[in-house]
């Protein structure tokens, strides 16, 4: 994690890592790290970190999402997106508040609404 980032290994309560693959429905109440390979639902109201390694497709439903590997699918988060170099996201985004890295790519459509909304 960078110093940063106020989330600290500690707090990651499940981390699917490099080399590894899931396909299914992802729910959680705490923080997750995906390193590995992720097909299908992901939905939490807490925080989803997609470390970057990961390759996602995905619907996504989360507070808040940190995205620094590849992402295809659409995102709804409450309360804000992170993308940080090297992340590659494909897709719709829907979320109260974005932090966009210089070096990400972007191809999709973004929402930018206020959180009740969301």
């Amino acid at each position: 994690m960078r110093k940063d980032n106020p989330v600290d290994k500690r707090d990651i309560k499940a981390f699917l890592g490099p080399g590894s693959r899931f396909e299914g429905k992802l729910i959680f109440d705490e923080i997750v790290r995906i390193d590995g390979v992720f097909r299908g639902e992901i939905e939490s109201k807490d925080i989803l970190i997609i470390g970057p390694g990961a390759d996602i497709q995905a619907e996504v439903s989360v507070g808040t999402l940190i995205v620094s590997g590849t992402l295809h699918g659409n995102v709804k988060a409450l309360n804000k997106v992170e993308l940080r170099a090297p992340a590659q996201v494909e897709g719709t985004l829907q979320t109260p508040a974005l932090t966009v890295e210089e070096g990400v790519v972007l191809n999709g459509t973004l929402a930018m609404i206020p959180a009740e909304s969301v």
